[in-house]
């Protein structure tokens, strides 16, 4: 009879992985993790056997009960799992670059999970998740899939439209994020604020704020309008950086992301003088890899190291962990996850993947009813969902007539030549992880 968990992380080589251990330390008594398996490829065995001495150090330190396991072979570690997450990037770093350099010679914005960028990132990475998956209906039937793997959103509605497989959740820590940024701008314990999210996966936005039971939602608007007064566009980009007369008209939270929309011009040009200078976000990230993964390396490391936040991980393991520790411990409590909409939000459809406040079951997610998104966003967002949805089909069925439709009508591109021209050199650039086009 099994007596606690097992969970497997594949992409265990991440430097995200010290915030995962982290989150399962601190949970401890009330999510019995008693193994933890960290998969990887051969091409990331150097930075998985760093994680995962630093892990078994981590555990050691406050003796925990977690057996820390490693391996290259997925299928090994899968067998009887409880709880499978997902963290990779397939083609490493350099894909990256490839997403933001490419686009940008073309006066296109690339970035990780916007634009072609996104799009590209989601085709190599959803075949991959089906390979996932199918291991999983063998091995570990029974096992929820927590995926934190981006594009988090188009990779569930590809999982979720078209495998069958229902315990699949996506899951980013900006809804997170930007809770702990209202909480520092406001003076408010985060803890005690429920912002009800509602949008997709890098488009959410907070449509309505509570405190203590407290409807604050104008007072968050006006605090934010108010710190963004007078501030130059560069001053502001650290946090939301949108205008006050842009925040009053929209009045609800945006996502971070929707710069890349209303601020298209100027983030193109951030983007193309990053590539000219050689220090584009992915380079950014590489060089900030290094020089965590040679403190990871120090065996007098025995905690998470404060440096990860620069990566951008920061409460990766509150959303994560907390996932399934409320899954786990039917807690119902009310956390914001990428799962189907059904009848959550009314500007989609019920099987079309939405990021939404859920209320949190051993049943999986039941989304919060919002109504509809505010007519200032839905129209962009349904435009991002039908991208979305051409993308995944695109990526299953590896049809580059739908990959070159879907390209065009993205929000960033909607120019047919251009398109093309930039669907070509890029499915050329990532053909090693693209076969399902090169059949």
């Amino acid at each position: 009879m099994k007596t606690g968990l097992k969970i497997v992380t594949i992409g265990g080589g991440s430097s995200y992985s010290p915030e995962l251990i982290e989150g399962f330390i601190k949970r401890s008594e009330t999510l019995p993790v008693r193994e933890l398996w960290l998969v990887d490829i051969e091409a990331g065995k150097e930075k998985l056997d760093i994680i995962t001495d630093l892990a078994k150090r981590m555990v050691r330190r406050v003796n925990a009960n977690i057996e820390i396991h490693s391996t290259l072979n997925r299928r090994e570690a899968l067998k009887n799992a409880d709880f499978v997450t997902t963290q990779f990037r397939v083609g490493q770093l350099d894909a990256r670059k490839k997403d933001e350099i490419i686009p940008a010679k073309y006066g296109i914005l690339g970035q990780e999970t916007n634009g072609p960028g996104g799009m590209f990132k989601a085709l190599r990475t959803i075949p991959v998740l089906i390979d996932i998956i199918h291991d999983c209906q063998e091995l570990c039937p029974d096992a929820w899939i927590i995926s934190f793997t981006n594009p988090a959103g188009l990779n569930a509605e590809a999982v979720l439209r078209y495998t069958g497989w229902k315990k699949f959740i996506g899951l980013c820590n900006s809804p997170t994020v930007i809770v702990h940024r209202i909480g520092r701008l406001m003076n408010l314990d985060p803890k005690q604020l429920r912002v009800d999210f509602a949008g997709l996966n890098h488009m959410v936005f907070g449509l309505h704020t509570y405190y203590q039971g407290q409807d604050i939602s104008k007072q968050v608007i006006d605090a934010l309008a108010a710190y963004n007064d007078g501030k130059t566009y560069e001053e502001r980009f650290d946090t939301l950086p949108y205008t006050p007369a842009f925040l009053h008209e929209l009045n609800c939270i945006p996502s971070p992301y929707l710069r890349y929309y209303f601020y298209k011009d100027i983030m193109l040009q951030h983007a193309i003088k990053e590539a000219e200078n050689g220090c584009c976000r992915a380079q950014v990230v590489k060089r900030i890899e290094q020089e965590l993964f040679a403190n990871y390396a120090d065996p007098a490391l025995d905690v998470k190291p404060k440096e990860l936040e620069q990566r951008g991980g920061a409460y990766y393991s509150d959303a994560a962990c907390s996932l399934i520790d409320s899954i786990y411990n039917d807690r119902g409590d009310i956390q914001v996850v990428n799962t189907l909409n059904n009848g959550g939000c009314a500007s989609f459809a019920a099987d079309e993947v939405v990021e939404i406040s859920s209320v949190i079951t051993k049943e999986g997610p039941r989304p919060i009813t919002v109504g509809r998104l505010p007519d200032q966003v839905e129209g962009l967002c349904r435009h991002i969902k039908s991208f979305e949805k051409l993308t995944a089909k695109a990526a299953i069925e590896g049809n580059r007539e739908t990959a070159l439709f879907a390209l065009t009508m993205n929000p960033l591109v909607q120019d047919e030549a251009l398109a093309k021209a930039l669907l070509e050199e890029l499915m050329e650039a990532h053909r090693e992880y693209l076969p399902q086009f090169y059949k």
